[in-house]
């Protein structure tokens, strides 16, 4: 008998025929001889209805206050579940993140996990019960209730996983797993049976929605496996894990599609020591995800820096460069939510010379202008305009050979 970790996301558990359906392959889980333990994200748009509710309410938000709003959402979709298990003649307990013991740091809305006890989880799986948990969320050390950011069920599920040296985490979504790209944007695009680490990794920070980038990197340092699965058709997925890929793996892995960043550039920025970081210091200090940088030659004693961050974040952002640029006298600030980021991922890039010039002849060839480009070792990233995303990412995915030879023809989730 193993111990598997299970996570719903938000379609998983839309509705009341969507949750009986999950309560269904628990209790095949179960009957199998496995312990579960399961953790659940809001049901459908309820965190979204609530930022909305939120907004309707008060222009006013206190991060501790929003936190104990949105957790709710979580709270819900555990205790219904429970009920639904109990229908199928199975003991089950729903618990919050603070009653299983997942410590977190005090900044509300993107806390970071500090520490997870799961005692109570341990006394209900010796009872014989599932344990069912509310992801993306967990207590502070001010006792604080605390949110972990838009995603973090997925990281909930594998923190319990390394704490309670699960057998396998399964992360059950709208999807078929992981895939050589988006299919809605990339028809042809396939799923792939499994997914180094590194890779993964790769793909959730160029933005890929299926997995959040900090349950990657807490399972890549923390040595959990985990199972990106349907929780649609059941079928097997992908396999996220530390198996180094083979000679026969192709060279490229996927192509990454992400239109949630804008672009901000300060226009004539003094060129001298010190002024990158007086533009980038505020905006780490308000928690403002700063991705790709790219600065301008120097002329006549002035430069143009630009960036992009999460669209998101510009309400924050938007103040703090504003008043960063007049201190340090630049001459003005513009911004362009109309971009799109597209990006190659593959761990062949290692030991395979070209793969970028390759790229951008392939853009050049279809007419797609490059604003911005940024690499590592595994990952090629451009910036174009977000009228060209769908083109530049067809383009590339045939180019580099990934093309399943047919139209993806599973239900599509529905694009946020």
């Amino acid at each position: 008998m193993g111990l598997i970790v299970q996570k719903y996301g938000g379609t998983s558990v839309a509705d009341p025929d969507r949750m009986r359906a999950v309560a269904d392959n628990v209790a095949y889980t179960r009957q199998h001889g496995h312990d579960v333990v399961v953790v659940v994200s809001a049901m459908g748009k309820a965190t979204d209805n609530l930022i909305s509710l939120a907004g309707q309410v008060s222009e006013t938000q206190p991060g501790r206050e929003m936190d104990m709003l949105l957790t709710t959402g979580e709270r819900v979709s555990a205790a219904l579940l429970t009920m639904a298990l109990a229908d199928r003649g199975i003991e089950a307990v729903s618990f919050t993140g603070s009653q299983v013991g997942i410590i977190t740091d005090t900044t509300h809305g993107k806390a970071k996990i500090l520490e997870v006890k799961g005692d109570r989880v341990r006394d209900a799986l010796r009872a014989g019960k599932v344990a069912v948990v509310a992801g993306f969320q967990g207590v502070s050390t001010d006792r604080e209730i605390t949110t972990m950011g838009r995603g973090a069920s997925d990281l909930t599920a594998t923190a319990l996983a390394k704490t309670l040296d699960a057998d396998a985490c399964e992360i059950y979504t709208d999807v078929t797993g992981v895939f050589t790209a988006d299919p809605r944007i990339v028809p042809q695009a396939r799923r792939l049976p499994k997914v180094h680490f590194d890779e993964m990794l790769e793909m959730a920070g160029a933005g890929s929605k299926v997995l959040a980038l900090r349950s990657v990197e807490f399972a890549r340092n923390h040595h959990v496996a985990l199972h990106v699965r349907s929780a649609f058709t059941w079928e097997p997925g992908t396999w996220i894990t530390e198996e180094e890929p083979s000679m026969e793996d192709p060279i490229i892995s996927g192509v990454v599609t992400d239109t949630s960043e804008a672009k901000v550039t300060v226009v004539g920025v003094p060129d001298k020591p010190g002024i990158s970081a007086t533009l980038f210091e505020p905006l780490a200090a308000a928690n403002v995800n700063v991705d790709m940088i790219v600065q301008n030659t120097s002329k006549d004693g002035t430069t143009d820096i630009s960036f992009t961050m999460p669209v998101a974040d510009m309400h924050i952002a938007e103040d703090i460069v504003a008043r960063v640029a007049a201190e340090i006298g630049a001459s003005g600030v513009n911004h362009d939510a109309g971009i799109a980021k597209v990006s190659l991922v593959g761990a062949g890039m290692k030991s395979a010379p070209g793969i970028a010039a390759r790229m951008f002849r392939t853009l050049a060839d279809r007419g797609v202008n490059i604003e911005m480009i940024s690499t590592s070792t595994i990952r090629i990233s451009v910036v174009v305009a977000a009228s060209d995303l769908e083109h530049a990412a067809r383009s590339l995915h045939t180019e580099f050979g990934l093309d399943s030879g047919e139209a993806y023809s599973a239900p599509l989730p529905e694009r946020k």
